[in-house]
């Protein structure tokens, strides 16, 4: 058998297909679509359940796809063995109620052994126990024997996720020889050892299930393969597991060469470089996607894979950065499947450098912590780390749950996981709630998807507000319906709409349905599955019915201001990257007709220079009244062109490309104006961080920038008012009057320290003598912490050498304490702040200092005489 390298065997996957008439889709992204059951795509199917449930129309009935994959399900095992990964990739190929068993399990053996030449005697097919006509087409029509087709039972051979469709699996396993056996006499296909290599799943939708052991058959039957890339490679260039085929080698050569250890001369070792070499694939492809680390969701998946891997770093011996680096490495073996690596590089490299400093800072102090902690454990002869004590590292330190579960195990310990997640609960409640319930595409079931399948919307409006089409469909808000009266809340669906539902970041169209008698407010509209517009609003009078033609009229002056800030949008990313640089990536947007968001990719704060620089020019491109057009392309030359596409965005073959002269260029379906100069005129109202290494601006266009400035000069007259001057003196008046504060403020002090100083009358009846050193301890009131520290000096000056320690209180819950030691004392063995630091905690603070000089606040005025007696009893301590 010929040796094939990974990027050669997807290549020959997806061609064979392709000439089994499928057409080939792109890797779709990591994120998945309408789909609340998944945080990340995590099987070949994934992407295409809407097709298989029938939900919506696949574009060909045979499609073939090699789908990136992260599961994260045995993340503990990743690095301890050879055959668990985070991130893989999953050949497929598909049939939408098209061929059916024998075309599939015909063409897999094809496949293997004429294309890529696998001895076919190496090779052990196996079957539902049930399924004789899987067992039949194998071994009548392909010529196996009957003593080397397996049937197994229903936990390895059929394919079901509780209610929906299902079917039973015929899956192709590889004997690696006996090399990879176990070496036991009966050691067969279904043997936990190495040798059998499950290479392909023939998955036959063929039934429906009710989730109770009920079945009944599909009409539409189709067919779901999914073969493991990384595992084929395996098998084809005959090494020992995943982490020894060519892509997986040259990183892990990589960490080694970083690392200067090798490979399997050290166990413990060699888990570390397994993991690092797993998760910096997995983090690499994920930023890719526009995945941004979090402590939540799929951002916290990036997070933790991304710590586990520099935390691993660290025990090979890698003291600086290095993901970054490693990634190059990623980049160069994948690019060839997957080009957007290539094209977001700089961005993913910064991205892991940030968030790989991120943890370098706090990595050190949580690992103090833990290791406190552990003593603690110690001491005590407990075996388990508490929850709170946990979700501690976690909150404040970034320490995913399975990094410090993990480094307690490497000692003996164990963690309290129920406690973690108790305190966590906040956290996944709100995580719950974004999810929602799920059913098969794990959101709630609605009135929508009892709507036939074959209905479907078209938008017209790109050159029109006003359209007349004919209604396709109704539904209440429980049930579908024929007819809607006035009063009646609902959904209409017609077959052709000048209606823009909410997408890509633009806000839905309103306006409303008419006919000669009756009239429906649309108060929003949106995407449905199966290519459907629904409009959602309220019935104000008549009646409509289902095939009733009406007339459809969009809000024109909401759609108007609208176009103005989603055009906007365009223009103002083109001059990010001018200033910022071409690492800006636009992240997300939400456009309306008041104001527009724009979320990008950026690494730090704007400064004021940059965004009057981006303001400019910005309104510059308003004022050169560009013709905004648009062309219909394919997306390889949209990309040719120069079009920026939106991350992890899954393009169809065809793109809609927004030009706005020789400026801006985007893949954009939504509506713009039809000349820069309609936007009138551009302003940013502010530039704040969401999330690490991306920043959100908000913005105004229009006739709401000048009501912003109308509002702005309003509050100018008021103030300048309020301080008795004009808006053009007001600067000058503001000055003056922060002068005279700052001077009042001065003789308010002082005249407060002089108060203070005369309440404690004669200071040196109140002085003590403390082994021969003497002492004032006092309180005095209302003094805030400058104050205090100036009576101090004014009454060292009256003391000489010896120890002053003051308290004061401001309000119920606000203390200050000053301590001051004169040098001759400190020789002595006095120290202001591990004074100062004791006293604090009888106040409910902290604090600490210089030997001399030292300060503390708290929150408890009512232990300042405790705090003052108790002074003397230290102090005794330190002079010892």
């Amino acid at each position: 058998m010929q040796t094939y390298g990974v990027n050669e065997l997807r290549k020959m996957f997806l061609n064979f297909f392709e000439s089994k008439d499928h057409l080939v889709l792109k890797s779709f992204p990591l994120i998945p679509q309408n789909d609340n059951s998944l945080l990340l795509i995590n099987a070949g199917m994934a992407p295409l359940k809407p097709y298989f449930t029938g939900q919506e129309d696949p574009p060909r009935k045979r499609i073939a796809t090699c789908q990136k994959c992260i599961r994260t399900g045995d993340i503990e095992n990743v690095g301890k063995t050879s055959r668990h990964a985070t991130f893989f990739e999953m050949l497929g190929n598909f049939s939408f109620g098209d061929y059916f068993k024998r075309e599939a399990i015909a063409w897999s053996w094809e496949f293997l052994t004429e294309v890529i030449g696998i001895d076919k005697s190496r090779l052990y097919p196996s079957v539902y126990e049930e399924d004789d006509e899987a067992f039949d087409i194998w071994n009548k029509e392909i010529g196996i024997p009957v003593d080397r087709i397996y049937r197994m039972g229903k936990e390895d051979n059929f394919w079901e996720i509780g209610s929906g469709p299902c079917g039973p699996c015929s899956e192709i396993y590889y004997d690696r020889g006996e090399k990879y056996g176990c070496g036991k006499a009966d050691c067969q296909v279904g043997c936990e050892c190495d040798r059998f290599m499950e290479v392909w799943n023939n998955v036959f939708t063929q039934f429906n299930g009710d989730g109770k052991g009920n079945y009944t058959e599909l009409d539409n039957k189709n067919i779901d393969t999914g073969m493991g890339l990384e595992r084929l490679a395996v098998a084809v260039q005959d090494v020992p597991s995943i982490f020894d085929i060519d892509t997986f080698k040259a990183i892990r050569d990589k960490v080694c060469e970083i690392s200067n250890t090798r490979y399997q001369s050290d166990p413990k070792k060699d888990e570390s470089i397994r993991l690092i070499t797993d998760h910096i694939r997995s983090v690499t492809f994920m930023a890719s996607d526009g995945i941004i680390p979090s402590n939540e969701g799929r951002g916290y998946v990036f997070r933790r894979l991304l710590r586990r891997a520099a935390r691993h770093g660290r025990l090979l011996g890698i003291k600086d950065r290095f993901l970054a680096e490693l990634s190059k490495t990623v980049i160069e073996e994948s690019r060839d499947g997957y080009p957007e690596l290539e094209e977001k590089k700089d961005y993913i490299l910064k991205l892991l450098t940030i968030e790989e400093d991120k943890f370098n800072t706090t990595i050190d102090q949580g690992l103090s912590i833990l290791q406190e902690m552990q003593n603690s454990l110690k001491e005590k002869n407990l075996d388990t780390l508490p929850g709170e004590d946990v979700f501690k590292l976690y909150d404040t330190y970034g320490f995913p749950f399975d990094l410090t579960k993990e480094i307690l195990e490497e000692k003996g310990y164990k963690v309290d996981e129920n406690g973690f997640n108790e305190a966590m609960e906040v956290q996944r409640e709100t995580a719950r709630n974004a999810r929602g319930t799920t059913n098969y595409m794990g959101s709630e079931e609605t009135v929508y998807q009892q709507l036939d399948h074959s209905i479907t919307s078209q938008f017209v409006g790109y050159d029109r507000l006003n359209h007349s089409s004919s209604i396709s469909a109704i539904t209440t808000e429980k049930e579908l319906a024929n007819e809607l009266v006035a009063g009646d809340k609902g959904t209409i669906i017609v077959s052709e709409t000048p209606f823009y539902a909410t997408s890509g970041g633009q806000e839905a169209d309103k306006g409303v349905i008419v006919s000669d008698e009756a009239e429906f407010v649309v108060e929003d509209t949106i995407k449905l599955q199966g290519d459907k517009i629904g409009h959602i609003g309220r019935m104000t009078k008549g009646i409509l019915k289902v095939d009733d033609t009406v007339t459809l009229k969009v809000n024109p002056d909401l759609r108007a201001s609208t176009a103005k800030n989603h055009s906007a949008t365009h223009l103002l990313q083109k001059a990010l990257r001018m200033v910022l640089g071409n690492h800006v990536e636009q992240a997300g947007s939400y456009v309306t007709n008041d104001r527009l968001r724009f979320d990008f990719t950026h690494f730090s704060a704007m400064t004021n220079d940059e965004i009057s620089k981006v303001e400019a020019i910005v309104n510059e491109h308003i004022s050169k009244q560009h013709p905004v057009k648009t062309q219909i392309m394919s997306i390889d030359d949209a990309k040719k062109e120069g079009a920026m596409a939106l991350f992890g965005e899954k393009y169809s073959d065809k793109v809609r490309v927004v030009s706005m002269g020789d400026f801006s260029m985007e893949l954009c379906g939504g509506t713009h104006v039809s000349n820069t100069g309609d936007i009138t005129v551009f302003k940013i109202l502010s530039d704040t961080g969401i999330a690490a290494g991306v920043r959100r601006i908000e913005a105004l266009t229009g006739n709401h920038v000048l009501d912003y400035y109308k509002e702005e000069e309003n509050i100018l007259v008021q103030v300048a008012k309020a301080a008795k001057s004009e808006p053009a003196l007001l600067v000058n008046r503001i000055e003056s009057l922060f002068d005279e504060i700052k001077a009042l403020k001065s003789e308010n002090e002082k005249l407060k320290s002089k108060l203070a100083s005369s309440s404690l009358g004669d200071v040196m009846e109140q002085v003590e003598e403390v082994s021969g050193v003497k002492l004032l301890a006092s309180a005095v009131p209302d003094l805030d912490m400058n104050g205090l520290r100036n009576l101090g000096d004014n009454l060292k000056d009256k003391l000489g050498e010896g120890v002053i320690v003051l308290a004061s209180s401001t309000a119920p819950d606000k203390v200050n304490l000053v301590a001051m030691v004169s040098d001759s004392v400190v020789k002595k063995g006095a120290h202001a702040g591990n004074l100062i630091k004791e006293l604090a905690t009888l106040v409910g603070g902290g604090g600490g200092g210089r030997p001399n000089m030292a300060q503390a606040g708290g929150k408890n005025a009512a232990g300042i005489d405790k705090a003052i007696s108790t002074a003397k009893e230290v102090l005794s301590r330190q002079l010892g």
